[in-house]
């Protein structure tokens, strides 16, 4: 019995280490919970640690994970071309500086339109901005990862690449939102998607989800949805991917910590 029992601890210490799940901060209790009670829900049900929104908070953010033995996965901010100075927020770099030696993502939205509603001008404003952050994240040793988002200027993957080409940055890339993707309704060309967007990818994003539909269909807890997002993770791997993958729970309804525990399951069951 006990040689069974440390088989199968070790067994589980072997999927926690070759399998770590990280978790958006908008189901890791944003805005409800402060940065401790969010890293200690996300110890507390097995996620590997937070992608999370803004620049404030930074130094107790790393902090508390590297006080937890998880890991800070990313940040996520952007710019608007429709500002009147188009840019990036103001504590960027000092968030970056003090993420150096985290390895963790500053993800990019690139969102709005310039005056005459062009792409190859909103492309123009937007590459001098991300070469700026991206030069200033190498600086830190850190990459820098577009993130496409449904509605936005780079909404698609195909939008992010045209970006990266442009910006010609070695540690620029992308993240493939699984439900920003199908969103998109590209859903019938995946394998031609990820041909194009793996060799850039530096996060993928996924969650239960339907085929379509609005966000209350698109981003489920991870035990739900008829898309098939173990096939989906499975192909990804299959096909060379060995980044960081971080659970989406943008507006999911229910208990926080009983969403966590559900899509964990779910996850250890792939």
């Amino acid at each position: 019995m006990r040689l069974l029992t440390t088989a199968l601890l070790f067994s589980g210490l072997v999927l926690a280490a070759d399998g770590p799940l990280y978790v958006f901060d908008n189901g890791a209790g944003r805005g409800a919970l402060t940065v401790e009670q969010q890293v200690e829900l996300t110890k507390k049900t097995g996620y590997a640690g937070i992608f999370y929104s803004g620049t404030r908070q930074i130094p107790e953010l790393v902090a508390l994970h590297k006080a937890a033995g998880l890991k800070v996965v990313g940040i996520y901010t952007g710019m608007n071309l429709s500002d009147a100075k188009p840019g990036y927020d103001p504590g960027l770099p000092a968030a970056i500086e003090q993420l150096r030696g985290t390895g963790a993502l500053v993800t990019f939205t690139i969102n709005g339109k310039t005056p005459d509603k062009q792409v190859a001008t909103g492309d123009e404003v937007a590459v001098k901005v991300v070469r700026e952050v991206a030069d200033m994240a190498a600086k830190a040793g850190l990459k820098m990862a577009l993130y496409p988002h449904y509605g936005m200027h780079v909404a698609r993957i195909e939008d992010a690449l045209r970006v990266i080409e442009k910006a010609n940055r070695p540690n620029l890339g992308l993240v493939f939102n699984l439900c920003h993707w199908l969103r998109s309704g590209d859903e019938a060309n995946l394998d031609a998607r990820l041909k194009q967007a793996l060799p850039h990818t530096f996060m993928v994003s996924i969650n239960g989800a339907e085929h379509d539909g609005d966000w209350d269909r698109l981003i489920q807890t991870l035990d739900r949805g008829a898309y098939d997002t173990k096939a989906f993770v499975a192909k990804v791997r299959k096909l060379g991917y060995q980044g960081p993958i971080a659970l989406q729970c943008y507006n999911v309804k229910g208990d926080l910590e009983e969403n966590l525990r559900r899509s964990m399951a779910a996850w250890r069951a792939f």
